[in-house]
């Protein structure tokens, strides 16, 4: 079978790519309105890039009618943001967030979702989150215009919540205890539970 995405309508391009780059992990990003207004939604096109400086980057698409989601929406008024990591027992909480709440509403609010005050950004963190970074706003890069068009940001990790019970015997966290999920295509998930090791080439 051969594809040429240069042929692709946006959502057959989308749909090929959420079922063939995988497994996503998910950024569960919690951003605020000038006025306070806080709000919290999931985006599985994300990843640490580079360590120095500490930088990551999710992609809010824009909508299927090509208007910018409420998360860009706040981090251009707002530059601060933090990236939330979801484990199973957080996984349906987090689904729930990615519904269509009018701009201004909380879904931490609307769905039972606590939070906790960030220690360097305004915005909230998620208290049952393994890991949270706060983060401020490094730059956004457009990609594309309209329905689906990529809003790709940037973020200097300033600082990471991180709790203890997830940690291994060398200090840092166990992919077995965080049991983050991740995105696959449709609506199928996976978890960090099942891995193996390879031992890298020492030259």
């Amino acid at each position: 079978m051969f594809l040429d995405f240069s042929g692709l309508a946006p959502r057959s391009a989308y749909q090929w790519m959420t079922s063939t780059i995988l497994p996503r992990p998910i950024a569960w990003v919690s951003t605020i309105s000038p006025d306070g207004r806080a709000n919290l939604a999931p985006f599985s096109f994300f990843q640490g890039i580079t360590a120095n400086p500490p930088t990551l980057m999710f992609v809010p698409a824009n909508t299927r009618d090509g208007q910018k989601k409420d998360t860009i929406r706040n981090i251009e008024l707002v530059p601060e943001f933090v990236v939330n990591l979801v484990p199973e027992a957080l996984a349906a909480k987090m689904n729930d967030t990615a519904s269509n709440l009018p701009y201004g509403e909380s879904e931490s609010a609307a769905f039972g979702i606590e939070t906790s005050p960030s220690t360097r950004v305004r915005p909230p963190r998620i208290a049952a989150s393994p890991v949270s970074f706060e983060c401020t706003l490094d730059q956004v890069v457009h990609i594309g215009s309209g329905p689906l068009a990529a809003n790709v940001v940037f973020g200097r990790i300033l600082c990471a919540h991180v709790r203890e019970e997830v940690l291994a015997a060398d200090g840092f966290p166990d992919p077995a205890k965080l049991d983050l999920v991740g995105r696959l295509g449709r609506e199928a998930y996976t978890r960090t539970r099942d891995t193996f090791s390879l031992k890298r080439p020492d030259r």
